[in-house]
């Protein structure tokens, strides 16, 4: 049973890998399309969209990080106030539709991060959805340490990259 899902855990890590490295294709999506994402620069698309297309990865945008403490999928209750403006932005969007990107720092292991980042993108969602965001609107999924924000060792650059990173889909 452990043996099955250290499998599949390596075959979705192969996947997320194989995808940044362009093998697999998919439709390109325009302005207001499902899987487009807002962000600084207008619609951006998910991290592995941005990846794909060889730009690197979004930080903020309208929908506000929510940042993690090492080894934890806690909310800490200095990002409550970067979730309230999250939810905040959803009640006014009533019919906007999300996908919460779980993302770890470069330490540990991929099936361990994969793990860590489904962990945090769900303990987002659980907070929205507390405060009446309908979960239905929310999808969640985790790129682990896969689509890092910065590559530097050191102590800040793990501090970024340990995050739920926010995607509009649609409204």
């Amino acid at each position: 049973m452990r043996w099955m899902a250290a499998k599949r855990t390596a075959l979705i890590a192969l996947c997320v890998m194989v995808a940044l490295g362009g093998a697999c294709s998919t439709k390109k999506k325009g302005v207001g399309e499902e899987g487009t994402g807002t962000g600084e620069e207008g619609l951006s698309g998910s991290s592995l969209d941005r990846a794909r297309s060889g730009r690197g990865p979004e930080e903020d945008g309208i929908l506000k990080d929510v940042h993690f403490g090492y080894d934890s999928a806690e909310v800490e209750s200095s990002e409550r106030g970067r979730l309230d403006e999250n939810v905040d932005w959803l009640r006014q969007n009533s019919r906007a539709k999300i996908e919460l990107e779980g993302h770890c720092d470069s330490r540990g292991t991929i099936e361990y991060n994969l793990g860590l980042g489904a962990k945090r993108a769900k303990a987002v969602k659980d907070y929205l959805v507390g405060q009446g965001i309908g979960g239905d609107r929310i999808s969640t999924i985790s790129y682990g340490k896969e689509l890092p924000l910065c590559q530097e060792e050191t102590d800040a650059c793990w501090a970024r990259n340990r995050r739920v990173h926010a995607v509009i889909l649609g409204k």
